[in-house]
């Protein structure tokens, strides 16, 4: 058997999201493993891909493969591909994976998948090189609540950049931040720290279920998102910050926002 290690990010919902030379990758091979705690695969059960690909899946849990070598032994023997939601190399986990075939001389292939990190800012019509850096809230568990996302989040403000907010997932356990959690977590934090991150005439977008056929995008002030149906997760929560004037009417064409916020030139 040909040792090898492929790579495969599924795009963002769908067995039909993945690229066609990805799948004729997949079907070549020996074994595949997923993982689907980093992102699940909108509207998709392992046995729908499956069934597309003509193969058994094994899902992983975090731990498995974080603290186990089974991916890297079977890809000393043969063909392994490791199919993730969305793009393939976003999790740091992924990357070690990689490093670790690296070490051990097996030879990897990558085929791209469509993440949130494009699709988001599409769907808004945002300017993808407007965004800073992108930051994940947790879910606010026995008033733990961390301060890092916010000061995160204000940096890319003071700089007039956008915040991609992830929300958290725990797929373990079935439970997905949602965006209406999102905007009670900053507010929450701008109680507690105070350093004006957010307020009632903050701007903030919501993308639901991006790529998938249900996908729904919102733009609006806290208080009024608050009081909306924005769809199902999984979502992703923006923060704008200065807006392009093409930036001001596709929020306001495409998702929603007050017209007010179209500034005259």
């Amino acid at each position: 058997m040909t040792s090898e290690l492929i790579f495969v990010g599924l795009g963002l919902s769908g067995t039909d999201g993945m690229t066609v030379k990805a799948l004729e990758a997949l079907k070549q091979c020996d074994k595949i493993y997923a993982e689907f705690y980093t992102s699940m695969l909108i509207g998709t059960k392992p046995e729908d891909l499956e069934k597309v690909i003509g193969k058994k899946i094994k899902v992983l849990y975090r731990s498995q493969v974080e603290e186990t070598d089974d991916i890297i032994k079977d890809a000393l023997e043969m063909r392994v591909g490791f199919v993730t939601a969305g793009d393939t190399m976003s999790a740091t986990t992924h990357v070690d994976l990689r490093i670790q075939a690296a070490e051990a001389g097996i030879p990897v292939r990558m085929f791209h998948g469509i993440s949130i990190f494009s699709a988001c800012p599409t769907s808004l019509g945002l300017q993808h090189y407007k965004f800073g850096r992108a930051v994940t809230l947790p879910f606010l568990e026995d008033d733990w609540h961390p301060k890092s996302p916010y000061d995160h989040i204000m940096e890319n403000k003071r700089m007039g950049l956008h915040t991609m907010i992830l929300l958290d997932i725990r797929a373990d356990e079935m439970r997905y931040m949602n965006a209406h959690q999102a905007i009670e977590w900053l507010m929450k934090g701008e109680e507690k720290w105070g350093e004006g991150l957010i307020d009632d005439r903050t701007l903030l977008c919501v993308v639901s279920r991006a790529g998938s056929p249900d996908e729904k995008v919102f733009a609006g002030y806290p208080q009024d998102l608050m009081k909306m149906d924005l769809g199902e997760p999984l979502q992703t929560l923006v923060l704008p910050g200065k807006l392009h004037f093409m930036e001001q009417f596709a929020l306001v064409r495409f998702a929603g926002a007050p017209e007010e916020i179209i500034e005259d030139e």
